[in-house]
């Protein structure tokens, strides 16, 4: 795991009790899935291209795409700094695992302070619902999710969840079965304190990635997270 991704998780565990966004008292809120970029022919050209891409790991292909003042977050801006955090010329840099993630979930075109139109993804940190519970921290990124009893499949489900918003209480917990590969986050809902698997539920404080358009092509700028 990279430094990006490492302090990113570690910020989040510690961040996890914290409200993102003031909002309303505990109640039932959603945050269905949106993906805007459908609307735009180049982007999605532009997408299927990008994801080959990472499907074969090439490398050439995705630092032709950075922006050489790509938005990094953890240190400085600019596509230098950009190879130190992902380091994109290793085989197993998670960047080949992130960006795809990203980019399956959709996303929303976003109007910066300066400078054009950005598509950002994934949607969850652009449409946080304004009236969501004030100490709602993670969104289930998926229809049917099960809530279980334990950090386990074999647990009993307490809750299916459906695209709602949850209070985080830790974010890396390892299956029972210590041979299991399987991490899981802890929750707290209406029904109690229960697990879902780590990869159907998003923090809108996580990574997010945002690329504009360029005369014919697309550009990468930005690739960062927080608020």
């Amino acid at each position: 795991m990279t430094r990006a991704l490492t302090m990113v998780r570690h910020w989040l565990i510690a961040a996890g009790l914290a409200a993102v966004v003031g909002g309303a008292a505990a109640q039932e809120v959603k945050l269905l899935p949106v993906d805007e970029g459908v609307s735009d022919p180049s982007w999605t050209s532009f997408k299927a291209h990008l994801l080959d891409a990472l499907a074969r790991r090439d490398q050439k292909f995705v630092l032709g795409i950075v922006d050489a003042r790509i938005r990094n977050t953890l240190g400085p801006d600019g596509s230098a700094e950009f190879r130190k955090l992902w380091q994109p010329h290793a085989a197993d840099s998670p960047l080949w695992v992130e960006l795809p993630k990203l980019l399956f979930l959709g996303g929303v075109f976003v109007k910066r302070e300066r400078g054009a139109n950005e598509f950002c993804a994934p949607y969850v940190r652009f449409k946080w619902p304004d009236d969501a519970p004030a100490d709602a921290s993670g969104a289930i990124i998926v229809a049917d999710a099960l809530m279980k009893a334990r950090p386990s499949a074999a647990a009993e489900t307490l809750q299916t969840l459906s695209h709602d918003l949850v209070k985080v209480l830790n974010w890396e917990v390892a299956d029972d079965d210590r041979e299991n590969k399987q991490q899981w986050v802890s929750i707290q809902t209406k029904a109690g304190t229960g697990f879902v698997p780590e990869e159907q539920i998003r923090s809108p404080l996580e990574h997010r990635a945002c690329f504009a358009r360029r005369g014919a092509s697309w550009r990468m700028t930005g690739l960062e997270v927080g608020e």
